[in-house]
């Protein structure tokens, strides 16, 4: 045949998830930790990679070591536990198993757009319920769309990506007492907000609670990510998951990082510390209106945010994420809480930026006088 049949005519109206591979010296785009493991961890991991992991074998399919681990530290058992390529894998199991056809998510954007595009890829209806203006989850309107349109599920970001906002513990407990929908809350970033509903999980078995390697303990590159939730619920997910998605080097990286996990702690505290510098830096700049953030990234307006993304790539080879064309977030841009010294670099560059813009208001400005005048023969 000279052609190929047309795919599911729903994907037309998705757009993938734009993971842009846009090279820059300092990377603050992505939300990862800017330190890469330990060197103490790199020689335990290089070891174990030397004596104890046979590469021809297929992976442990269920993690077990792992889930063990994760399962104690969360005063859990294993059947509570899921371990997943990177969180998105298990977003997409979620939306497989308690979604498809015939079935409802509730989102509540702006927030992370891949709840919504495993939810159209697998034909699961979508009901928007959109944040204030002030990004905040709208109470009212979630029970509302709840009671009123019964959806199996419902996903909170917590903290909410990209915004940094929290959604009251109060609200979310009321939602998990009004339906048996499967609520799955994201929390992604809890390792620098300091905010769990793991005390929850036990008298709300429709409470699910996803989490990350990505983040806090910087293993974005192997992708490892892991849901707390009731058995029942963990069992239904083994049905639709990929066998062995968690490779073999993967699960002996996240064994090791997850057993030394303490040594992250000073890398968490020195992210808030930096968080709060920029927050600091970016609200003395005019025109830069800066919204508070519980995780690892600021999300802050000014205006013609395009321009500014663009100047502080071209001429400072520094990379932010550039939500300005996304509904609700226009003018956003988006900078993850690097070191210090990508910080002290972010901010000069945004100065200058800024500067600039403003020299250049200026002087159109004063050419605009100065064609007027000349126009009246002063």
């Amino acid at each position: 045949m000279d052609r190929v049949r047309e795919p599911r005519p729903e994907l037309g109206d998705i757009s993938p998830y734009d993971a842009k591979d846009v090279r820059a010296e300092v990377n603050l785009s992505a939300n990862e930790n800017p330190h890469n493991l330990p060197g103490e961890l790199l020689e335990k991991l290089a070891d174990r990679v030397r004596f104890d992991v046979p590469f021809n074998r297929y992976p442990d399919p269920m993690a077990t070591r792992l889930r063990g681990l994760i399962a104690e530290a969360n005063g859990l058992d294993a059947g509570n536990v899921l371990v997943g390529n990177g969180g998105d894998e298990i977003i997409l199991d979620v939306i497989l198993a308690w979604g498809g056809p015939g079935r409802k998510l509730v989102d509540l954007p702006p927030t992370f757009s891949m709840y919504g595009i495993d939810a159209w890829m697998t034909g699961t209806r979508v009901v928007d319920v959109p944040r204030t203006p002030e990004f905040e989850v709208d109470g009212p309107a979630l029970m509302r769309a709840v009671a009123e349109q019964d959806p199996d599920i419902i996903v909170i970001s917590n903290p909410n990506n990209p915004t940094g906002t929290m959604t009251p513990e109060t609200l979310l407990i009321d939602l998990l007492e009004a339906t048996d929908a499967l609520v799955l809350v994201d929390e992604a970033y809890f390792e620098f907000s300091r905010q769990t509903m793991r005390p929850h999980m036990s008298r709300h078995p429709n409470l699910a609670i996803l989490r990350t390697f990505s983040k806090a303990f910087s293993l974005a590159g192997l992708r490892a990510g892991y849901l707390l939730a009731d058995a029942s619920v963990v069992r239904e997910l083994t049905k639709v998951r990929q066998p062995y998605s968690v490779n073999r080097f993967t699960q002996v990286a996240a064994e090791l990082t997850f057993r030394d996990r303490v040594v992250f702690e000073a890398g968490v505290r020195e992210a808030m510390r930096n968080r709060d510098r920029l927050v600091h830096g970016l609200s003395q700049m005019a025109e830069v209106a800066v919204f508070p953030s519980e995780a690892n990234y600021i999300l802050f307006r000014v205006d013609q945010a395009a321009a500014v993304w663009r100047d502080l790539l071209h001429d400072h080879s520094i990379l932010v994420r550039d939500f300005s064309r996304t509904p609700g977030l226009e003018d956003c841009l988006r900078v993850t809480v690097g070191s210090e010294e990508e910080i002290d670099r972010f901010l000069k560059a945004m100065d200058e930026i800024i500067a600039r813009k403003h020299a250049s208001a200026h002087f159109g400005i004063n050419a605009t006088a100065n064609r007027h005048l000349e126009r009246n023969g002063e």
